[in-house]
């Protein structure tokens, strides 16, 4: 290829993001500084540009307007252009998003917003067409409006910004009232169990039209609720929707069925048509929820589901290291000789390429059915073409959406066909892979493969988990500090790489990581895990607890570029931090006998009380939690050998059984180990007649002893 006709600064980056506009003609400056001080010396506005390296629109964005010569020199004369990697700076992007949102109702990337010199936003939106059309204004318009208002009006825009500002710090801010309390747990639950049925899709699973997301942390819910509730109705009804929503997404187009893995959402009402970039955030939730319904109903179909994601993380998102990769693109190019990237290029057929791939006889059927046929028969597939995501590729169609219902397919056959289907796939351009690798969405992924491993005994996932968490703490620990780091880069020769100031961890790297050490403990019962996260939950108040308003800030303080400190207050495509924390910090109080953790939770309850009790349908998480709160964390304590067969059929016993308010811990009789040391209380407990031994405790004070697995089972199921 030939030399590149422009470079700009962002070629110094490690974000695989920054990296893909360093060839643009805009002159570039990455969030920091130098951006800071030029806007300030030359008096000029910022234009900030935040996406991530996998959103199509972000793409579009850049090959209509970033890479336009004569865009980039308006850019350039107007404005100093920054560009942010939202996955890297989720505190830049949060800050910006919640000022885009607030004043355009709507939120998205491509993000782009102007600034004053002193970072203050007073215009933004997402995605803009480069020129003008009917109903839209173009972006060098935008650029040359605002360009003039700067020149002409410029006190009046710096005291309009002031006074966003002002309104965004006040509407933004969570806090107590006074000595408030947490709310009662049955109200929550119940609201957010009848906001959740009144959205609910009762065909297709799922709780929108369209899009529709996966949203792991509804079915969580619904899981909880379903354990609190499981003779009535309503409990039921709870676990009749997720298990609905969860097989109606396996067989839909949102899963991968010839490369598995999850897209990230559907465009429809079906799960049929998806957006196609895969994240790693959705498919570290989505093992651990696939593990649960299988845990709760038995139905193998679920282990199977959760054994092809955690397949697809292994194959495709995995650095040799044992980190976790951020992404896979959705936009990739049909053909090695083509120009131009097509959406879904790397996951769609024509009926014709089927009828190729698959052309044997299929034996006993009609005279001349082959095995394409049946195949297409099978997903659904038009000769015209079913999907054309964003009016692309057109024609092509998805092997997506199993038709359930009306004849089965002879057993063997779908294996039969998608093999030829994934090895003519593995000829194609493969979409760009970010390789990015952030603390908090390896933390989600861990804790995939260690439920995924506790549940369907699998021993080779909880391995897996293990050596992510050891990663993390080679690559995203620095222990001079105790802190965590937010990301590291595959680098070249494929080692891994450190920005050269690195990024230290937000309020998600610790709470998932402390998460993830949690149930990799509990699959792996190895205490180091334990020690390190009651090490990191130690840090975590430290560095982001409000001791007015409580709960926890997003980010730390002290950074004079972030003009907010948020909190987050909605359970998305990831849970919020402070949602997952609330659990992480009853179970840390279990493993430490630390009581004024439980305190700690009950005040982030109390802080988020009104949205818990009036919206809790966007706090599912936390709903979740107030639930766990209130009933109290039960420890269920195996005094046995860990080598030994009893010991390990007790545990088998633990992890085949759903209960959503357990800690499970060892005691393994070493006085010198950690939780011995932590917990006084495990000095009293000992084995029964020499065999492995289960205490049901809580508060720190226990059950009369059981040797029976019945007997556990019982003790365990309410």
């Amino acid at each position: 290829p030939s030399a590149p006709r422009h470079t700009n600064r962002l070629i110094n980056e490690k974000s695989p993001y920054l990296l893909q506009h360093a060839h643009n003609p805009v002159d570039w400056f990455p969030w920091g500084q130098e951006a800071f001080e030029k806007a300030k010396q030359e008096n000029k506005l910022i234009f900030l540009s935040v996406g991530y390296s996998t959103c199509h629109w972000c793409h579009v964005m850049e090959e209509e307007s970033f890479k336009s010569k004569e865009i980039g020199e308006i850019m350039n004369k107007h404005f100093v252009c920054i560009k942010v990697d939202r996955e890297e700076r989720p505190d830049v992007d949060k800050v910006y998003m919640t000022f885009v949102q607030a004043t355009s109702g709507r939120g998205g990337w491509p993000m782009s917003v102007w600034l004053t010199p002193d970072l203050k936003p007073f215009a933004g939106g997402t995605y803009f067409p480069p020129e003008d059309g009917v109903h839209h204004v173009g972006f060098r318009t935008v650029l040359l409006r605002i360009a003039e208002q700067w020149e002409e009006n410029k006190d009046a825009l710096l005291e309009s910004s002031q006074r966003i500002l002002e309104a965004l710090r006040h509407t933004s801010e969570i806090h107590t009232q006074g000595q408030g309390s947490p709310p009662s747990s049955k109200e929550v639950m119940d609201t957010c169990f009848q906001q959740l049925s009144k959205s609910y899709d009762e065909e297709y699973g799922g709780f929108s039209k369209s899009p529709k997301f996966p949203t792991p942390v509804n079915l969580n819910f619904l899981f909880t609720y379903w354990a609190l509730h499981r003779t009535t109705p309503e409990g039921a009804k709870a676990l009749q929707m997720a298990l609905h929503t969860l097989k109606m997404m396996a067989h839909g187009g949102i899963h991968d069925h010839v490369g598995q893995g999850f897209h990230r959402y559907s465009t429809d009402q079906h799960w049929h048509v998806p957006h196609f970039e895969k994240m790693l955030y959705d498919q570290g939730q989505l093992a651990v929820v696939y593990s649960r319904a299988f845990q709760i109903s038995g139905d193998e179909f679920f282990a199977d589901v959760t054994r092809d994601i955690l397949l697809y993380v292994s194959r495709d998102l995995s650095d040799q290291t044992g980190g976790f990769y951020s992404a896979e693109d959705a936009d990739s190019y049909p053909t090695t000789t083509s120009g131009e990237k097509r959406e879904g290029a790397f996951c769609v057929w024509t009926a014709e390429e089927i009828s190729a791939l698959l052309p044997d006889p299929v034996e006993g059927a009609t005279e001349g059915m082959t095995l394409g046929d049946v195949f297409m028969h099978h997903y659904g597939v038009e000769k015209t073409g079913n999907v054309d995501p964003m009016k692309v590729r057109e024609s092509k169609d998805l092997p997506g959406t199993k038709i359930t219902g009306g004849g089965t397919t002879p057993l063997g056959m779908e294996e039969m066909a998608e093999q030829p289907q994934s090895t003519s796939r593995a000829q194609r351009p493969r979409p760009h892979l970010d390789t990015k690798m952030l603390a908090a969405w390896n933390g989600l992924m861990i804790s995939g493969f260690a439920q995924a491993g506790a549940i369907l005994a699998e021993q080779e996932y909880v391995h897996r988990a293990a050596q992510a968490a050891s990663f993390l703490r080679t690559h995203l620990f620095d222990p001079a500090s105790g802190r965590l780091l937010r990301s590291c880069y595959r680098g070249k020769d494929n080692s891994v790489e450190q920005s050269a100031v690195p990024i230290q961890g937000f309020l998600e790297d610790y709470v998932f990581v402390i998460q993830a050490l949690f149930d990799l403990y509990e699959a792996s019962l190895e205490q180091g895990w334990l020690e390190w996260a009651l090490h990191l939950q130690h840090m975590q108040d430290k560095l982001f607890w409000d001791p007015k308003g409580f709960a926890y800030f997003s980010s730390e303080a002290g950074d004079p570029s972030l003009l907010l400190r948020l909190k987050d207050d909605q359970d998305g495509a990831e849970p919020t931090a402070n949602s997952v924390t609330v659990t992480n910090l009853l179970r840390a109080a279990c493993y430490s006998g630390h009581m004024d953790w439980v305190e700690k939770a009950g005040k982030i309850l109390a802080a988020y009380s009104e949205r818990l009790q009036k919206i809790p349908i966007i706090l599912p998480e936390m709903t979740r939690a107030t639930a766990i709160f209130h009933h109290t964390l039960r420890q269920v304590v195996i005094c046995g050998d860990p080598q030994g067969e009893d010991t390990k059929e007790m545990l088998r016993c633990i992890h085949s059984v759903f209960s959503p308010n357990k800690v499970l811990m060892l005691a393994d009789g070493d006085s010198a180990g950690f939780l011995y040391r932590q917990l006084p209380f495990f000095a009293s407990l000992e084995r029964k007649d020499g065999k492995a031994t289960a205490y049901l405790c809580s508060n720190f004070t226990c059950s009369l002893p059981v040797t029976s697995v019945q007997e556990l089972r019982g003790m365990l199921s309410p």
